[in-house]
C-alpha cells in the first residue's frame, strides 16, 4: 500500500510551500475536472500525519549525513496528486495565477478548516464534511463581497511604536500608529441579512387596454415624446414622418391611489394591503426556539458553557483571526456579550463588545452567526436587541464604535454606521486601539427610537410621507388626451408644448427646452476610472492620500513636491471630464505615490501604504487587460 503524508501544522509561517500549496487544495474544488471537490488520495493510498518528524530528523543531523540514518524512519512523500488524476495547481493553489495576497488568504481558510477537523478527530478523513466546513470551504474559493472576512492581527502581543518622525502625504493629520493590530470586529453575516429590505414605495401601473373596434392601422399605438430641444414650430408641418399615437392613461379612483401609494399595482387581483413577512428569527424568537442573553466572565458555570459557545462560534466563523487571540478577548473580564441561544446552552450567533461607560460610547470587537443560520435573519435582530441592551444597561452611552474590513463596511451601514466619525477623537484615542485593515465606523443611537418596533415606527413614517404626498402631488390627475393624437386626426400635425394641458402647471417655460443637453452616456473607460478611484478610496490603506496636504502641518512639503496630487483632487477631475484616457488618469495615481515615496523615508508607514497602494493599482490594470484580450 501506497504511503503519503499530511501536513498537521496550524501555523502558515511554518509550513512549507509544498505543505501550504496541500492544505489548500485539499478545500479547493479541482478546475480541470470539475467534478472534483477537493485534493483526496486514490482507493488503496494510506495518508498519515506529519506531526513534525520530519524536521527533528533533519534539523541536526540529516544536513551532514549521520551513521545512523538507516535506523531512522522513512519519510513518506507528501500527497500531490488528486485521485482525480489532477496535481494541486488544478486544485485552487497555483500561487502564479490568483496572486500572493489570495494565496494566503486561502491557506488561512485551509488551516482553520484543518483546525474545525482536528477538534472533530477527522483530519485525517478526506470524506469529512459538516455545514461548517461547508461554509469555509465556499468562502474560502470565493469570498462574497458581503462577506465578512477580518484580518489577522499581526504581532498583538506588541506594544505599538511610534512611527518614525515624518510627515504624511495627505491632510489626514490624526497619525495612525505604524504598526497596527490587526483584530476587526467583523461578522460572517451577508449584506442580504438586513430589516430594512422594504418594499418600494410605488410600482409601474400596468395600464389597461381597452378592446379594440377595429383592427389597429399601421402607425398606431403608444406615442413617444420627442426631446424638447427638437420640438417642431408651432401649428407647422413636420418634416419627419408622425410617430404613433398617444394612449389615454385610464382616470384612477381613491381606492386605487391609495393602493398605488402602498406598492400595490392597481390593476393587481388583490385588495388587500401588502404584509410584511415576518423573518424566521423574530418567529423563532416569539416561539421560544432561541433567547438572547447577555454574557459575562462572571465564573459562573452557566457563564462559562456560553462564553465557550462564544468562542467556538468565533472561531469557526472568523477564520483569519487566531484561536488564541479570540479566546483571550471572549474570557477577558472587562468583555460583555450578547448570545443567541438555541434549546439551551447552543450558541448560535453572538456579538462581543467592550464598553467605556464613562466615556459614553462602546467597541464592538467581534460579531457573527452560525453559517446555517445566516438566513434567518440573525444578524439584524442580534444588532437591535444590542442597541436597546446598551440602553437599558448604561443610559449614558449612546455610540458605538468598531473596526470594519472593507467586505463588512456595507452591512454595517445598513445597521446604522458610518464612516464619518463625529465622536470627537480625545474621547475614544487610547481606549480603543487602531487595527490594520479596517476602516473605523461609528453609529449612534437616536433616544426618540425603539429599535425593537423598527417595523411599525417605519410603516408609520411611510404612512405621514405617502399621507403628505398625496395631498402636494397633482400626479393623480389625468389631463384628456390631445386631439391632435385622436382616432381621426389628420396626420402631420405638430403641438406647440405651451398647448399641452398640466405641462405649464408643472412650471415648465420655453428656457427648459432650449437648455436641455443630451446626455452622453459614459464610456467603458470612465467606468473604469469611476470605479478604480472608488476602490483607491474605500481602501484601508488610502487614508494618507484622501486630501491635499496642508501646508499649515507640513511647511516644507510644497519645497520638495513640486506636483502635489491626491484621490480628492483626482475626483474633482475626473467629474469635470478631465482625464482624456486611462493613461492620464493612472498618471496621477502614481504621481501620488510618487510624491509620497519622494517625501517619506522608505520605512515610515507612509511609504508602504504608498507601495500598497499602487500594486492595487498595477493588478486592476492586469485584470482589465485581461478582460479586454
Amino acid at each position: 500500500m501506497m504511503k503519503f503524508a499530511y501536513p498537521a501544522s496550524s501555523s502558515i509561517d511554518a509550513l512549507t510551500p509544498q505543505q501550504t500549496a496541500l492544505k489548500i487544495a485539499r478545500h479547493c474544488p479541482c478546475t480541470a475536472c470539475g467534478t472534483c471537490k477537493g485534493l483526496h488520495p486514490s482507493i488503496g493510498v494510506h495518508v498519515v500525519l506529519d506531526d513534525g518528524f520530519r524536521e527533528s530528523i533533519l534539523g541536526d543531523l540529516g544536513q551532514y549525513g549521520s551513521d545512523d540514518d538507516e535506523d531512522q524512519p522513512s519519510i513518506p512523500p507528501y500527497l500531490d496528486i488528486c485521485a482525480c488524476g489532477h496535481g494541486v495547481a488544478e486544485h485552487g493553489a497555483n500561487e502564479s495565477q490568483i496572486g500572493t495576497e489570495e494565496y494566503r488568504r486561502r491557506a488561512s481558510y485551509a488551516i482553520r478548516i484543518d483546525e474545525n477537523m482536528q477538534d472533530e478527530g477527522k483530519l485525517l478523513d478526506f470524506a469529512y464534511s459538516d455545514p461548517d466546513i461547508e461554509s469555509l470551504r465556499a468562502r474560502m474559493t470565493l469570498a462574497p463581497v458581503s462577506m465578512i472576512a477580518p484580518s489577522q492581527p499581526a504581532n498583538y502581543d506588541q506594544r505599538h511604536k511610534s512611527p518614525h518622525k515624518s510627515s504624511p502625504a495627505s491632510g489626514l493629520r490624526d497619525l495612525p500608529p505604524p504598526l497596527k493590530k490587526r483584530r476587526i470586529s467583523m461578522s460572517t453575516l451577508s449584506g442580504d441579512d438586513n430589516d430594512d429590505d422594504e418594499e418600494p414605495l410605488a410600482t409601474r401601473v400596468t395600464q389597461k387596454t381597452a378592446p379594440a373596434k377595429s383592427p389597429t392601422k399601421p402607425g398606431k399605438g403608444v406615442k413617444f415624446v420627442p426631446a424638447a430641444g427638437r420640438m417642431p414650430v408651432a401649428n407647422g408641418k413636420t418634416n419627419v414622418e408622425p410617430g404613433p399615437r398617444i394612449k389615454i392613461e385610464d382616470k384612477l379612483d381613491d381606492a386605487q391611489l391609495d393602493r398605488l401609494a402602498t406598492g400595490v399595482p392597481v390593476d393587481s387581483e388583490t385588495t388587500a394591503p401588502p404584509v410584511r413577512v415576518e423573518k424566521a428569527a423574530a418567529i423563532e424568537l416569539r416561539q421560544g426556539i432561541i433567547q438572547i442573553m447577555p454574557v459575562q466572565n462572571d465564573r459562573q458555570p452557566h457563564s462559562m458553557v456560553l462564553m465557550t459557545g462564544l468562542k467556538t462560534l468565533f472561531q469557526k466563523q472568523l477564520p483569519k483571526m487566531p484561536r488564541d487571540y479570540i479566546a483571550r478577548l471572549v474570557y477577558d473580564a472587562n468583555s460583555r456579550a450578547l448570545a443567541i441561544v438555541k434549546r439551551g446552552y447552543k450558541v448560535v450567533g453572538g456579538i462581543l463588545f467592550r464598553p467605556f461607560p464613562h466615556r459614553g460610547f462602546s467597541e464592538i470587537v467581534f460579531f457573527a452567526t452560525a453559517s446555517v443560520d445566516q438566513v434567518k435573519g440573525y444578524g439584524g435582530m442580534l444588532m437591535d436587541h444590542y442597541k436597546m441592551h446598551i440602553r437599558k444597561a448604561y443610559p449614558d452611552m449612546n455610540h458605538f464604535l468598531t473596526y470594519a474590513d472593507n467586505y463588512a463596511v456595507g452591512y454595517f451601514e445598513k445597521q446604522g454606521f458610518s464612516k464619518e466619525i463625529t465622536l470627537d477623537r480625545s474621547v475614544w484615542a487610547g481606549y480603543i486601539k487602531d487595527y490594520e485593515g479596517g476602516t473605523i465606523m461609528q453609529c449612534t443611537m437616536l433616544d426618540k427610537v425603539d429599535y425593537l418596533d423598527k417595523a411599525n415606527i417605519l410603516a408609520q413614517q411611510q404612512d405621514a410621507i405617502m399621507s403628505k404626498i398625496r395631498q402636494m402631488s397633482r400626479s393623480h390627475v389625468v389631463h384628456p388626451g390631445l386631439p391632435q393624437f385622436q382616432e381621426g386626426a389628420p396626420e402631420g400635425v405638430t403641438v406647440d408644448p405651451k398647448d399641452v394641458p398640466g405641462l405649464r402647471e408643472t412650471g415648465w417655460t420655453s428656457s427648459m427646452a432650449e437648455n436641455l443637453t443630451r446626455l452622453i452616456p459614459k464610456s467603458p473607460d470612465r467606468h473604469f476610472m469611476d470605479r478604480l478611484l472608488k476602490d483607491l478610496q474605500e481602501h484601508n490603506q488610502a487614508w494618507p492620500f484622501l486630501k491635499p496636504v496642508s501646508a499649515e502641518d507640513v511647511p516644507d512639503y510644497h519645497d520638495i513636491v513640486k506636483k502635489p496630487m491626491d484621490f480628492s483632487t483626482m475626483e474633482h477631475k475626473l467629474d469635470n471630464n478631465h482625464y482624456q484616457t486611462v493613461e492620464d488618469f493612472v498618471n496621477d495615481a502614481r504621481l501620488v505615490f510618487d510624491n509620497c515615496r519622494l517625501y517619506n523615508l522608505e520605512d515610515s508607514v507612509y511609504h508602504k501604504c504608498a507601495n500598497t497602494l499602487e500594486k492595487f493599482v498595477n493588478e486592476q490594470l492586469k485584470e482589465r487587460i485581461k478582460r479586454e484580450s
